[in-house]
């Protein structure tokens, strides 16, 4: 009780009698992450499916071991590895129409692959080549790149003038547990749901924001229960059950697609490698920690599936690896071929008209580069 309330000069009204807009039970997640391997909903489970993810998924994992090789060899200035999170990423993909868009994060490159980008391409950035490394509008895969959490507003904005324009496509936005941290997330799902835009946010926790544990981040009982505060429904899914993952992705894309609204995600799994090559993850975390993860592996869970229902042999096995073996060495071999390059490739895609400042850098660049010509021809004569 204030001062002034104890000397009678103020005394508040009764609150007039009020109801949430929306009745929140229904927007919170589940108590534990929904799993389909080893519970009986695997029995609705499409076979097909679940071998069209089990091949993308070894896929994944070769496609994780040759780029974070390929960074050893210097072929490649940083990765961050997705291995372990192969099944949210491949799930993602294989969620989606086509006429949808993928917004990944800097750790999304082979979400971008399994939806079928060109591994080269997928690279193009990490690897420290111009611009993107691929058309967007082509792929339907918006740029990879390094800002946290800037895709997700970018998301909400092409999926509302999708839908402003009558075009039924749905954005899928992947983010990690750290990004949501940043302001940009906070500001999409609010957004998002406001304007009940056809987008799916997709936190991958993966349990770090780099050296960060969520428990440093949050206090928060899950982050999909982050999205009751923002009026749209809340999901939480384990990570490495494939068959879960794209069973609740397949489902937040049709209930956005008949406008439904946005809806959140949370896929609970680990980050078994470094958060990249620069990384030293033993500085915050033990062996015996990614260890006791290991055993939840997602290609081993689906595997052991697929195996116990007579759906995959030795032969299948050995089919879906000599695949992915191909894959990298045909990434192996491209990304072993110096690129050429073209300094004036710098100033191209910038802006759709360059600017006075970008017209007088690329004069500068081009004169320099016609003087260097100029005395190495000079020098050998």
């Amino acid at each position: 009780m204030t001062v002034m309330e104890q000397r009678g000069a103020y005394r508040p009204a009764p609150p007039p009698a009020w109801r949430p807009r929306t009745d929140p039970a229904p927007l919170l997640p589940d108590a534990a992450p929904y799993r389909v391997l080893g519970t009986e909903a695997v029995a609705g489970a499409d076979p097909l499916l679940l071998l069209r993810l089990y091949r993308q998924l070894v896929r994944g994992r070769r496609y994780n071991t040759q780029a974070t090789a390929l960074t050893k060899q210097g072929r490649l200035a940083v990765y961050p590895s997705s291995t372990g999170q192969e099944a949210c990423q491949v799930a993602a993909a294989l969620a989606l129409e086509e006429r949808d868009w993928l917004f990944p994060s800097y750790r999304d490159t082979l979400a971008a692959v399994a939806r079928g980008l060109d591994p080269v391409e997928a690279l193009t950035l990490l690897r420290g080549d111009w611009h993107t490394g691929y058309d967007p509008r082509e792929h339907r895969i918006a740029p990879l790149s390094t800002p946290l959490t800037t895709q997700l507003p970018h998301a909400v904005g092409l999926a509302h003038a999708a839908r402003l324009q009558g075009d039924d496509v749905v954005a899928l936005a992947l983010v990690g547990d750290g990004g949501t941290s940043e302001g940009d997330f906070h500001e999409a799902l609010n957004f998002a749901a406001v304007w009940q835009a056809p987008v799916v946010f997709l936190v991958q926790n993966n349990g770090f924001a780099i050296s960060v544990p969520l428990a440093r981040q949050t206090a928060a009982p899950s982050l999909a229960h982050k999205a009751v505060g923002y009026g749209m429904p809340g999901r939480l899914v384990d990570q490495n059950d494939a068959a879960a993952v794209h069973e609740v992705l397949a489902a937040a894309v049709r209930h956005a697609r008949v406008g439904g609204g946005p809806t959140l995600v949370e896929a609970v799994t680990y980050r078994i490698d470094a958060h990249t090559n620069a990384d030293d993850a033993t500085r915050y975390r033990t062996a015996a920690e990614v260890e006791a993860w290991r055993a939840h592996d997602p290609i081993a869970l689906l595997e052991g599936e697929l195996t116990a229902r007579g759906l995959l042999d030795e032969d299948g096995v050995r089919a879906a690896r000599e695949d992915a073996e191909a894959l990298a060495a045909d990434l192996r071999t491209r990304l072993n071929q110096d690129p050429v390059l073209d300094p004036m490739d710098l100033f191209a895609h910038v802006y759709a008209g360059p600017t006075p400042q970008l017209r007088e850098q690329r004069a500068l660049l081009r004169a320099e580069l016609e003087a260097e010509d100029a005395d190495g021809e000079g020098t050998s004569s």
